[in-house]
């Protein structure tokens, strides 16, 4: 199995994403856009405004536009977890890197009252924006809580369904979030993300940079080897979905990260993209 070590030390990648993050809620921006780069960009891709179609896009239109503004400006993700993870009512959902809480809000919805969303996130400004948007939604049934996703605030064997949102590449110890996972996760219950995954290596000068690092580049992991490390903790049913960026994204996002290297532009959209991850903890 390839080491998925980087040249800065796990302080360092998480100091960097919690500062740009944070960033990212002070400006109230969304990503995953092919639009015109803001000043602050965030996530993974170029900053845009919630009315781009590429950032609405990645969900339901109908859930999508139920929301308040407040809730969509934050948009930070890569995909949409909640639709992939086909909830009932009643069940107990938990998000890591909930951010401002645009799928913690969904996902209160799909499991009603008697159902329960936690979000964890480590950025105080993120959960600031999330508890004040839980406060102006009465959105009673999600509650926000600061933490690591390496080290969830959250018991054993209590949650029916994960799903996240362009995090888990984030971090720097990707077994320990997925062991974090599997210990909350109840047996018989399921993980849905939607994350940024590789297929094959990524050269070493993106691995190296630390702004492509909280742009989602850096951080991605290996399709192949994040299903076999998946395996290894303890998964079983494990499906990777692809998602294939747009040329306008791909370009945009390598000029944020600044990579000049040997891989054309063609080759890194196939070789990095978005991916509907789902697996589950046997009974």
């Amino acid at each position: 199995m390839a080491s998925q070590t980087i040249n800065n030390d796990e302080t360092k990648v998480r100091k960097a994403v919690r500062e740009h993050y944070a960033g990212a809620a002070k400006s109230v921006s969304s990503c995953c856009g092919g639009g015109t780069p803001k000043a602050s960009s965030c996530g993974c891709g170029t900053s845009t405004t919630a009315a781009e179609p590429s950032t609405k896009g990645l969900y339901n239109a109908e859930d999508f536009d139920s929301l308040p503004e407040d809730v969509t400006n934050i948009s930070l993700g890569c995909g949409d977890p909640v639709t992939l993870a086909s909830l009932k009512p009643g069940q107990t959902v938990l998000d890591l890197g909930s951010g401002g809480g645009i799928d913690c809000f969904l996902a209160g919805r799909k499991v009603g009252s008697t159902g329960k969303v936690i979000g964890v996130e480590m950025t105080p400004e993120m959960l600031d924006k999330a508890r004040a948007n839980k406060a102006k939604m009465g959105a009673d049934n999600v509650e926000f809580r600061l933490g690591e996703i390496e080290h969830l605030p959250v018991s054993d064997n209590s949650v029916d369904v994960v799903i996240s949102n362009c995090v888990i590449n984030l971090s720097p110890d990707k077994p320990q979030v997925l062991r974090e996972i599997l210990r909350v996760l109840k047996p018989g219950g399921r993980m849905a993300v939607s994350d940024i995954v590789t297929s094959g290596d990524l050269p070493r000068d993106i691995k190296a940079s630390m702004s492509s690092w909280v742009g989602c580049i850096a951080g991605a992991m290996d399709a192949d080897e994040m299903a076999s490390l998946m395996k290894e903790i303890g998964f079983t049913n494990i499906s990777f979905k692809p998602n294939y960026f747009s040329k306008e994204m791909v370009a945009d996002t390598v000029k944020q990260a600044g990579y000049t290297g040997g891989m054309s532009n063609a080759e890194l959209r196939k070789a990095v993209f978005s991916a509907s991850i789902s697996a589950e903890k046997p009974v």
